[in-house]
């Protein structure tokens, strides 16, 4: 799954997001490209999952 997260942009930022979306599933592989705003997720977490994680740590995703 992808995601567009606008205001990931920087390192830490996409740190936050890996951490945040890790917290669902630790066993997920992320990908986070902060100057495109675009994280590349493979997990076998529900979409909404992961999500709602994202939107609880300051990081609201929208389809990208």
């Amino acid at each position: 799954m992808q995601f567009h997260i606008e205001n990931m942009t920087c390192g830490g930022c996409a740190r936050g997001v890996t951490k945040a979306i890790q917290s669902v599933d630790p066993t997920a592989e992320v990908t986070a490209d902060p100057p495109r705003r675009q994280v590349q997720v493979k997990s076998s977490a529900a979409q909404e999952k992961i999500e709602a994680a994202l939107r609880e740590a300051g990081f609201p995703p929208s389809a990208a």
